[in-house]
């Protein structure tokens, strides 16, 4: 079970990020772009999702394509989510509490990867091989 403090944390090391709000709820950026956020459900997705909605904290996460978006709901569709209002979008929606950290890690830097400049991908992809 992951919480907000794993999505500090995890975010935290990555390079030039930085913690916020995007319409009042938490937000991460990597140079100033939205890659993972708290996403309260809203009256239409609890509609759109009906007894599938997730009970806990929901984390929006970029991702690189809807292909991978729909890859990661295909494998584990107790975990990864998504609503209408994502059609067309590559983002993911998350049941935080169903994510175990290690998966967590993994999309947190997978949205990094997504949304980070192609320099900073380049450096962080060399320093990480060695």
């Amino acid at each position: 079970m992951a919480t907000w403090d794993d999505v500090r944390r995890l975010v935290a090391t990555l390079p030039e990020t930085a913690e916020g709000t995007s319409y009042g709820s938490m937000a991460w950026k990597v140079k100033g772009k939205l890659m993972v956020w708290e996403r309260p459900l809203r009256a239409a997705d609890f509609a759109a999702l009906g007894e599938a909605a997730p009970d806990g904290d929901v984390l929006g996460a970029a991702v690189e394509d809807e292909g991978v978006k729909h890859a990661l709901i295909a494998d584990r569709p107790d975990v990864y989510f998504t609503t209408p209002h994502f059609d067309g979008y590559a983002a993911v929606l998350v049941a935080l509490d169903a994510i175990d950290p290690g998966d967590l890690e993994e999309l947190i830097t997978d949205a990094w990867l997504a949304k980070a400049p192609k320099r900073s991908v380049a450096k962080f992809l060399t320093d990480r091989t060695g």
